[in-house]
């Protein structure tokens, strides 16, 4: 490796990590709430209550919601809507729950997400309606002031998530997903889709972790990106 590619890699890895330093938590020392989509059973509760936050858990299976309002009872900043966000008002989905108590769940089929996980598969589906981040935050009165930071954990399709609140991402400091860069989900979202939306409307990636590799190459990330000053 030449001497410059060295130097290049140092920059990008630096622009990654600015700002936030190497720990992926510590841009929740600098906000005041979250809303999290694609709760599952709000396995982060007491990370957010550590910090003091204030938090909305957004979850679309009838029966992971039913547990994540019980895991919620103690938590007294932390409220669960049941709604499937997507990026369009009334859609109806075929929604595919995995065998991972709904981890792996999605709208969209399994691509070479089995390459990592290979034990992950559908074993029933639903039928849900979408709705948009931007309707959700009016139908429910939500002040985004008191959430400025958007986690998006939706198995593949981040960027519709992120299209369907195009009109309001305006409101958040941060934004945090789970996302590959390769077809892990059928026409999903990838890095490089997440990266140029997100570019477009201010923000830019500050940390970016790699939490899981594809032997055929590819690999599940999560980035954080921070709204442009």
């Amino acid at each position: 490796m030449t001497e410059n590619w060295i130097k290049r890699l140092s920059k990008v890895r630096w622009r990654l990590t600015s700002g936030l330093s190497r720990n992926p938590n510590a841009y929740l020392r600098q906000i005041s709430g979250i809303i999290h989509i694609g709760a599952n059973t709000g396995q982060e509760r007491e990370l957010y209550a550590k910090h003091s936050l204030n938090v909305i858990w957004i979850e679309p299976i009838p029966e992971v919601f039913a547990r994540l309002e019980a895991n919620l009872r103690t938590y007294p900043h932390q409220r669960a809507l049941q709604y499937l966000v997507t990026d369009r008002e009334g859609g109806s989905y075929e929604f595919h729950i995995a065998n991972n108590d709904g981890l792996s769940s999605s709208i969209l089929e399994l691509g070479k997400h089995r390459d990592i996980w290979p034990d992950v598969k559908y074993e029933r589906h639903i039928t849900l309606k979408g709705t948009t981040l931007a309707s959700i935050v009016e139908r429910e009165g939500i002040d985004l002031k008191n959430y400025d930071a958007l986690v998006m954990d939706t198995q593949g399709s981040e960027l519709l998530v992120l299209k369907g609140a195009a009109r309001i991402l305006g409101g958040f400091t941060y934004i945090k997903t789970e996302v590959a860069d390769f077809e892990s989900y059928e026409g999903c979202a990838k890095l490089a889709e997440i990266d140029v939306f997100l570019h477009s409307h201010g923000f830019r990636a500050q940390h970016r972790n790699l939490f899981a590799s594809r032997p055929g190459g590819g690999g599940y990330y999560d980035v954080i990106y921070k709204k442009k000053s």
